[in-house]
């Protein structure tokens, strides 16, 4: 569609439009989880995510994953209680609600410390 100056223009559908939430969180990895390679925590959230039907949104490739990143991968056997995480979710969730869900999920030493929801 071409925008054209000084005319009206009408808007088209948005329906077709996929929006996107995106879910900053915050969680420590303390006790036995300081064993468990960074590979390994990616894996651990991507069940946990699935587990707990959270609505996460997919990449669109050949093979497609969970848009899913944690902001500093940490060296085996270091302990942390401020690691930051981002996910990008396909619909809205509560912040309360996504962090009771994924924590249920999670195994001793892994706490979701805090939430915050940014609409993309």
């Amino acid at each position: 569609m071409q925008l054209i100056k000084n005319e009206e223009v009408t808007r088209p559908d948005l329906a077709y439009l996929d929006f996107m939430y995106r879910i900053n969180f915050i969680f420590t990895k303390q006790g036995l989880m300081r064993f468990i390679s960074h590979l390994d925590l990616m894996r651990l959230f991507m069940r946990a995510f699935r587990r707990g039907g959270l609505p996460v949104k997919m990449t669109e490739g050949f093979k497609p994953h969970p848009k899913f990143s944690i902001k500093r991968a940490l060296k085996l056997g270091v302990e942390s209680d401020n690691e930051e995480a981002v996910l990008v979710l396909r619909e809205r969730i509560g912040e309360e609600e996504f962090r009771e869900k994924l924590q249920k999920q999670l195994p001793e030493g892994i706490e979701i410390k805090s939430v915050k929801a940014i609409a993309c």
